[in-house]
């Protein structure tokens, strides 16, 4: 067996454990493992920075580095989410729905884990945190694969967090750490069937059309967000350039920032310089259609056919200018993924329109795409942010992370 191999039949022991293991038993390996995390805080920061030096010499941009790091605050808030998950309702034995069927059979539906959960992610270690926690809560055994640039910090708090488990009476390999960050490994995991449940794929557009594409373990898709605003012509202007640029420059790298605004053209003479004036405190650089770049200037660089698709990641915003409505929603159904769209105005019309018109996991009116986030959700944390729509949509908690099972009672039924 291949040591990949090898790490699936342990989960796969683990998982049929964990399945059967109590609410209590569970909530206190979380506790245990939050308090783990704090009480042994040096050893991750240590390891993080080590990652971060090396990731510096190597001349990943800003964005991606504050992405990867990881400070006291930030540890602190990753445990308070592993409390929130402690303190969240077990779904595993829920009954979904009882049904007395004519002949004197009673059927339930109940939640059940999905089994062992395979994860591959990229520079984010808090992934991992929130990977092991929402997976033991909802009786899942998992197997994690990090990106090369977070391995020392993902190794460090992955042994932190099995120790936990061990202390609570529970299999370490209920949460397993890929070691190996190559590409072979990676594809591994994808033809992992005998093993992996469903594959979890969060990161980069590439990473997931990749894994969508090859995988022969099922799918769910994660993470794409090419995030619109649009500031109908009866927005609250000074509110819309706030939200916008909390949507954008907040934390320009994850997957729900904004990617793209969309003005009307009745107030684009007086939003885009009211917007620029905030979006210059960052040095956003702005990709304009030809209405934009007449308004703002030539300081705006042309959009070209690509930009209206970007993820960009970073300190970058495409604008468009639009003559209303209908010409928005078009733009997001063509240029959309389905991740986190927003209508910033102050008419019920033209907001239940959009609400009713835009296809996407999550649709604000008046606020900021930012808040697509499982903590934000009261979900505790979540495993990604699902943009598709089967099994589960939008930011995935514990729910998402079960299927469910038939139990049958009778008493001596049978078939003619």
């Amino acid at each position: 067996m291949t040591i990949l191999e090898t790490q699936g039949l342990a989960a796969k022991n683990a998982a049929r454990k964990l399945a059967v293991t109590g609410e209590k038993q569970k909530n206190a390996a979380l506790l245990a493992m939050a308090d783990a995390l704090l009480a042994r805080k040096g050893q991750w920061l240590s390891a993080n920075a080590a990652d971060l030096a090396a990731a510096r010499a190597a001349g990943m941009r800003e964005s991606l580095l504050d992405r990867l790091t990881l400070d006291e605050k930030r540890i602190a808030a990753i445990a308070e989410g592993v409390r929130q998950i402690h303190a969240l309702p077990d779904p595993i034995g829920q009954v979904v729905k009882t049904t007395l069927r004519p002949n004197g059979l009673k059927l339930e539906q109940r939640r059940v884990p999905l089994g062992v959960v395979g994860i591959i992610y990229e520079a984010r270690p808090n992934v991992t945190v929130d990977a092991a926690a929402l997976c033991l809560k909802s009786g899942n055994a998992c197997i994690l694969r990090g990106g090369k640039e977070a391995f020392r910090s993902n190794r460090a708090v992955i042994a932190i967090l099995r120790d936990a488990l061990e202390a609570s009476g529970l299999p370490r390999d209920c949460v397993a750490l890929v070691e190996d960050t190559s590409r072979e490994t990676a594809q591994q995991m994808m033809d992992l069937t005998e093993y992996l449940d469903v594959l979890i794929p969060r990161g980069g557009a590439g990473l997931i059309h990749s894994v969508a594409a090859n995988a022969h373990v099922p799918v769910i898709r994660t993470g794409e967000g090419v995030c619109h605003i649009y500031v109908h012509r009866e927005a609250d202007l000074p509110m819309a350039a706030r939200i916008l640029y909390n949507a954008k420059c907040s934390r320009p790298s994850v997957c729900n920032a904004a990617e793209c605004v969309l003005v009307d053209r009745a107030v684009a003479e007086d939003f885009l310089p009211m917007a620029w004036e905030l979006l210059q405190k960052k040095s956003v650089k702005l990709h304009g259609d030809p209405e934009c770049r007449e308004i703002l200037g030539d300081f705006v660089l042309p959009a070209a056919p690509e930009d209206w698709d970007a993820e960009y990641g970073d300190y970058q915003l495409a604008v468009k200018v639009v003559s209303g409505p209908e010409e928005a929603m078009d733009f997001i159904a063509a240029h959309g993924t389905g991740h986190s769209e927003a209508i910033l105005t102050e008419s019920y019309t033209a907001a239940r329109q959009f609400c009713d018109g835009v296809d996407a996991a999550a649709v604000y009116v008046n606020a900021s795409t930012r808040f697509t986030d499982g903590f934000e959700f009261g979900l505790g944390a979540e495993i990604g942010i699902s943009t598709q729509k089967l099994h589960a949509r939008g930011p995935m908690g514990l729910e998402e992370l079960t299927s469910t099972k038939y139990v049958v009672y009778g008493d001596g039924q049978i078939r003619e």
